[in-house]
């Protein structure tokens, strides 16, 4: 998938507008990744397919359109924030380093999403919502994920993990201590890469 290709994709499942919203936040983080380290350098020439659509292949996962939405560890923006951009719902972009914090706030601002978009300059562990959805991209591990964040889970809320290789071990390992529901898809951005749906999580 090339530049073009990845935001035909976009426009084609969000319309022209969502994409135009994206250029503008993807021109942000190219200007700003001089002054902090928001995406390797190296991927600045792929940033629509290495990083957008990488980012909002996540939106038909969720299998809804409305509620709230938590990412943890959103960086430089990703996915939170292309989630922010093409899903109507609420979403809390999660992202303890202050000066990325500050960037968020002030791309969450200058898009006018101020209404349904919070950023939060804190660990995970400290934030008060309850999700309907929760994204991590290659936060940690799975088992810490879940821990960290167990208190923002519902019953009913689905899990979506981009991952690199899926490790079966780390499944087995997680199982000792979780219930969950598991299936796994595969990134149309990248053949080494996968997303780790779960659902039902509970700890045993």
């Amino acid at each position: 998938m090339n530049e073009d290709q990845a935001r035909d994709w976009a426009v084609q499942r969000f319309g022209e507008d969502a994409a135009a919203r994206i250029d503008w936040f993807l021109d942000r983080v190219v200007v700003e990744n001089d002054q902090q380290n928001l995406i390797s350098p190296s991927t600045i020439g792929t940033i629509w397919s290495r990083h957008a659509v990488d980012s909002a292949q996540l939106i038909p996962l969720a299998d809804r359109a409305d509620g709230q939405w938590i990412d943890i560890g959103t960086g430089g923006g990703f996915p939170g924030m292309i989630v922010a951009i093409t899903w109507p719902g609420r979403v809390a972009l999660v992202e303890p380093r202050k000066k990325r914090a500050e960037f968020l706030q002030e791309c969450v601002d200058g898009l006018g999403m101020g209404d349904r978009v919070t950023v939060h300059a804190s660990k995970i562990e400290t934030v008060p919502l309850r999700a309907d959805i929760i994204s991590a991209r290659a936060v940690a591990t799975v088992e810490n994920l879940l821990r960290a964040a167990a208190h923002c889970g519902k019953q009913e809320t689905r899990w979506l993990l981009p991952r690199g290789r899926l490790d079966e071990r780390e499944i087995k390992t997680l199982k000792r201590q979780w219930r969950f529901v598991f299936h796994v898809e595969h990134s149309i951005t990248s053949a080494e890469s996968s997303i780790v749906i779960l659902d039902r999580v509970e700890a045993r």
